[in-house]
């Protein structure tokens, strides 16, 4: 049942809300909505592994987070998640981010840190729950934006995800190098283009585009995995609470071999890794939302 979000808290017109419990991280309320996975497409749509949160892979525990008004358009918040340890900084996590949006112009940017993330399972981040990586920290920075012209939006994002010392992917399972090698690091630098077009108030199309270099630097040498994911989507509403729709995800791993997971491609969302370097995922649904 509290599977999402699960808090109290305080509003007011004039000096914003701040909330107490189990809720969304800066990264999804902000940043998120400027990408197709955060906004219109779902998981399929996901940058691998969901490395920087945008599809709202976890949430975050023990929480107070602020949410201040709008400003002629510009809206700011943060979050801050307490560990639930003697030991302060053992899984806990802070984020900030921001938004303005001007007639048909969104740009939005976040912050995100976590220490620890997963070692515990009370702390800000579930152990064998909510998380995307377990490691010794997580830190995700990036912008986006987004512009709207009659019935056609168009997007571009970029984030850049910091893991030390990762041990597992909440998706992938182990990440461990062969030959006796420590990975000390991985980084994700995603760079994604989006568009969707609204064909009638009830029905759209989109798709999306995302180049994912990646830095696996482990005791052996520093190693440079990339990643081609794309994706397309077409939905229409049958009613105010229910669609049907049909996507696709398709995902390309290339670049250098690492002896690891990451050298065979993964659509979050599937059942299971791909065998080789390429993956596609089909789905057609019909949702109706409560």
């Amino acid at each position: 049942m509290f599977g999402r979000q699960a808090y109290v808290g305080l509003a007011s017109e004039r000096f914003g809300t701040v909330t107490l419990g189990r809720q969304y991280d800066s990264v999804v309320d902000y940043l998120a909505q400027t990408t197709a996975n955060g906004n219109w497409g779902g998981y399929l749509f996901a940058h691998p592994y969901d490395n920087d949160n945008t599809d709202n892979t976890f949430r975050v525990n023990n929480t107070v987070k602020y949410t201040s008004p709008s400003f002629l358009g510009l809206q700011f918040g943060g979050t801050y998640s307490f560990s639930n340890d003697t030991n302060f900084a053992n899984n806990r996590q802070y984020s900030v981010g921001m938004q303005y949006a001007t007639g048909g112009l969104l740009f939005a940017a976040a912050y995100l840190q976590a220490n620890n993330p997963s070692a515990t399972a009370t702390g800000a981040i579930n152990k064998g729950g909510d998380e995307n990586f377990h490691a010794n920290k997580l830190r995700i920075i990036g912008a986006g934006l987004n512009y709207t012209f009659g019935s056609a939006t168009l997007g571009f994002a970029y984030t850049n995800t910091y893991v030390v010392q990762p041990l597992s992917s909440g998706y992938v399972g182990a990440i461990t190098p062969t030959g006796g090698a420590t990975l000390s690091s991985l980084r994700f630098s995603n760079f994604e283009v989006n568009a969707k077009y609204q064909i009638t108030p009830a029905f759209f199309v989109g798709a999306a585009y995302t180049y994912t270099r990646t830095s696996f630097d482990a005791t052996s040498g520093k190693l440079h995995p990339v990643f081609h994911t794309a994706g397309m989507m077409a939905d229409y509403n049958l009613s105010k609470r229910t669609d049907v729709y049909l996507q696709g995800g398709y995902q390309h791993a290339g670049g250098d071999k690492t002896g690891t997971v990451l050298d065979v491609a993964y659509v979050p969302g599937s059942d299971v890794v791909s065998s080789t370097s390429n993956q596609l995922v089909l789905r057609a649904a019909i949702r109706h939302k409560f």
